[in-house]
């Protein structure tokens, strides 16, 4: 394709320059300078210099205000088809399979085209196709795709220049075995009639979409293309609002969320997926999960078929958490590595009991074996742990006089089920319960008033369960705003780029997912 017929079309085609992706949303001319400039949003938004306007001027519009730059056509990659990229990811290995082949005869040959027969024949045979970063920008001639690689099962093309999916369809609907399909750090923009496309993904079961900038409403636009998907894979999205997948998504057994910040009201929408075995939830700012749907000690009917969930690296602090975590009626491996929780004993062995203690069924926790030994020992524990708790909240040895009061219960719902397993413990063995230290709980934040350059930033220590509307009241009176109507937010270096909104006085800091060291933006009107 010629220089000047790419850029009658440029507006929405993906390009490379330096190293750096992004989207093309001008084409034309930048005054005073002469010539033509493509204006490019770039996936990442540290490589722009404004956000589409130029001396004062709009030519196009970012979602950063430092993601957009005008670069000349000339220094831009529009890439290349599947088939040229292919050929020259696989020339080299090919060339030495086919040098290696050659020496095996005992005299020198001329074989013309011998070379091209065997490239051929060996593309012809793979199956797993890596072209991760190689400029794939659509699929070329007709029917190439399919007369190169037949038998592709598996398609890598993570970090390529394809702009849509309907671009992308044009090169999977060639390859009729394809079961597993690598898009992350890709920016497809999103087709008007998504089910039309399906025929494209009629075998894939296996998706990866991490780093594509998408939300969850798109994923769930896009979803009538993937009718039979098991794995999706949306790590590091735009994700943060979940819906009930409607008619969508219901075959689907592995789903990571993993660094999305996502409204953990909403995390339940997914519930009711009736396949789901794996949950990724890995740093996602959650710090409670709970199941209304059944009391403690009951199972719930929501995540009917999870048997994995990763917590990772969360604010997770309560042992109520776990507690819901045992209604679940499927779960078996487990891992909360890296939360807030781990830190209320001094041993991290001992929460590591604890847990195990709590959840009756667990298998595996933070990829760990439970042994039988080990739970054995994890229960016992438990019941020594808290056995003056219990006895203080109406516990007895006798049977008939064990009834402990219901915020006991509700703290340790499995107790009773310990004790009828091994035994009330001796109270000579009952260990004395020291209080949660305060201040493990406090949270470092810094309140600046971004739009009042002259007030300087104060650092404070809260804990996480302050409510919002106090946390007001102590601004007012450190800020010396009485009367004032103050709206917050604050940003975290998890998120860089955003803020979030804190609307509701009447929620706890910990609500918002609010981490120590966070900035807390001040506002009044």
């Amino acid at each position: 394709m010629k220089a000047q017929e790419v850029l009658e079309d440029a507006v929405g085609r993906r390009v490379s320059c330096d190293g750096e992706r992004g989207t093309v949303r001008y084409v034309g001319p930048v005054p005073p300078t002469a010539g033509l400039w493509l204006g490019v949003e770039w996936d990442d938004p540290e490589r722009g210099k404004h956000d589409g306007s130029h001396e004062g001027v709009r030519y196009f519009t970012c979602r950063h205000p430092t993601g957009g730059s005008f670069v000349r056509p000339k220094k831009a990659s529009f890439g290349v088809d599947y088939v040229t990229a292919l050929k020259q990811r696989y020339e080299v290995e090919l060339q030495e399979v086919i040098g290696e082949e050659l020496k095996i005869s005992s005299r020198t040959v001329m074989m013309v085209g011998f070379e091209d027969v065997k490239q051929k024949q060996r593309l012809e045979k793979l199956t797993e196709i890596g072209l991760r970063r190689c400029e794939v920008s659509g699929p070329g001639p007709e029917n190439e795709i399919r007369n190169t690689t037949p038998l592709a099962q598996s398609l890598d093309l993570s970090g390529n220049l394809l702009s849509s999916w309907e671009v992308l369809a044009a090169v999977t609907e060639q390859l009729e075995a394809l079961r597993e399909l690598q898009l992350s750090h890709n920016r497809l923009s999103i087709s008007s009639e998504p089910s039309r496309l399906s025929p494209a993904f009629s075998c894939l079961r296996v998706l990866s979409l991490n780093s594509c900038a998408l939300t969850w409403t798109q994923v769930l636009h896009c979803a009538p293309m993937w009718q039979h998907l098991e794995e999706l894979y949306l790590a590091d999205n735009d994700i943060t609002e979940l819906l009930r997948p409607q008619r969508v998504l219901q075959t689907l057994k592995v789903l990571d969320l993993s660094n999305n910040h996502i409204v953990q009201e909403t995390v339940l929408e997914i519930s009711h997926l009736p396949c789901l075995e794996k949950l990724n939830l890995s740093s996602s700012g959650l710090s409670v999960i709970q199941f209304s749907d059944a009391s403690a000690g009951n199972k719930t009917a929501l995540f009917p078929a999870l048997k994995t969930l990763l917590l990772d690296d969360n604010n997770i602090s309560e042992w109520c958490v776990v507690n819901e975590l045992e209604k679940l009626s499927s779960l078996l491996h487990l891992s909360c590595r890296r939360n807030p929780l781990l830190q209320r004993e001094k041993n991290p062995e001992t929460v590591r009991q604890i847990i195990i203690a709590r959840l009756s069924r667990l298998e595996l926790l933070d990829m760990r074996k439970v042994l039988s030994d080990e739970r054995r020992g994890a229960e016992l524990d438990y019941c020594k742990k808290f056995g003056l708790d219990w006895l203080k909240a109406g516990g007895h040895s006798d049977p008939e006089k064990n009834h402990p009061n219901t915020e006991f219960m509700s703290e340790h719902p499995r107790f009773l089920a310990l004790l009828q397993k091994y035994g009330a413990p001796d109270e000579g063995e009952l260990k004395e319960q020291k209080p949660f230290a305060l201040k493990n709980q406090l949270l470092t934040l810094t309140f600046v008033c971004p739009e009042d350059s002259e007030r300087k930033p104060i650092e404070k220590k809260l804990p996480g369960s302050m409510i919002v509307q106090k946390v007001k009241g102590l601004l007012h009176r450190l800020l010396k705003l009485p009367g004032m109507e103050l709206k917050l937010s604050y940003t975290c270096s998890k998120m860089a780029g955003r803020e979030i909104e804190i609307d509701n006085d009447l929620k706890p800091l910990e609500f918002y997912s609010v981490e120590d060291g966070d900035r807390i933006l001040v506002r009044w009107s």
